[in-house]
């Protein structure tokens, strides 16, 4: 029995050579992560093998995020405390501004009161010294009528010699603007009846030392024909509460009250109730 034959198949001729191709790759990507700081940044190396089967080396792509380091922290706390104090600082500053600025505005305004009160004193002082002028003008006034009318009149209560009422009305004029106080008899205080006895006391007539006694003395006048030199009086003849003299021109000169002192007024103002005449 003839055995079976097998077919021959012709081959290649490189066949027996062994192929000279690189065995292929998967086809998938590794990838590899690295991480580290750097810098304050977080540094990621990815390496992954090429898809490509002629690739020899992986690839390696760096990615740079960054990070807080301790050094960072503390450069962030540094500037908080460094803002904080800046703004404590012109806080600071603020108070004293406003401090300064009011201590300029008391001192301005001290300063003007003291002023003020300079000129006060500057304005007293000035008024002391021009009364003090004055009170040593009457004075001497009054000295010099004291002296003439002992020179030129007698003690008698008659009628003294022509000039007597000249120097009563001159008297009566040197103490206009002395005080009115009940009771004081001169020389610079007076009441109403103790001026008109001190002023005719100048030309040696003595007269009684109260009103009422006063508007009986002497000669009674009329109102429609007084002269100067003669003594008013107001209230009932013998019960007067106030006198004056007549001093011409519809005027007479009194210690009038408190409030005014001695002073010249118009008799059109405050009408008399009598007048007598001792001159």
């Amino acid at each position: 029995m003839k055995e079976p034959l097998v077919p021959v198949v012709p081959m290649s001729h490189t066949a027996h050579i062994r192929s000279h191709r690189k065995p292929r790759r998967s086809a998938t990507s590794t990838i590899a992560m690295r991480a580290g700081v750097t810098g304050g940044f977080l540094s990621l190396a990815a390496a992954g093998a090429s898809a490509s089967a002629n690739a020899a080396e992986p690839v390696t792509q760096t990615i740079e995020l960054p990070t807080l380091t301790a050094d960072m922290a503390t450069q962030v706390a540094q500037s908080a405390d460094a803002t904080q104090q800046a703004a404590a600082n012109y806080e600071l500053r603020a108070e004293r501004d406003a401090a300064a600025a009011k201590a300029a505005t008391e001192a301005k305004k001290d300063l003007a009161e003291a002023k003020k009160k300079a000129e006060a004193k500057k304005k007293a002082a000035e008024a002391a010294r021009k009364a003090a002028a004055e009170r040593a003008t009457r004075s001497t006034e009054r000295a010099t009528l004291s002296a003439s009318a002992s020179a030129s009149t007698s003690t008698s209560t008659t009628a003294p010699a022509s000039g007597s009422v000249a120097t009563v009305v001159a008297f009566l004029k040197a103490q206009v603007g002395d005080a009115y106080v009940m009771g004081a008899t001169g020389p610079s205080a007076w009441d109403c009846s103790s001026l008109v006895q001190a002023a005719y006391k100048q030309v040696g007539v003595d007269l009684p030392r109260v009103s009422q006694d006063q508007s009986m003395a002497g000669t009674d006048v009329p109102l429609s024909s007084v002269q100067v030199g003669d003594i008013l009086y107001w209230g009932g003849k013998g019960s007067a509460y106030h006198v004056g003299v007549y001093i011409g021109d519809g005027q007479y000169l009194d210690a009038a009250n408190p409030s005014k002192g001695v002073v010249i007024q118009d008799l059109s103002g405050y009408p008399a109730s009598g007048a007598v005449r001792v001159l």
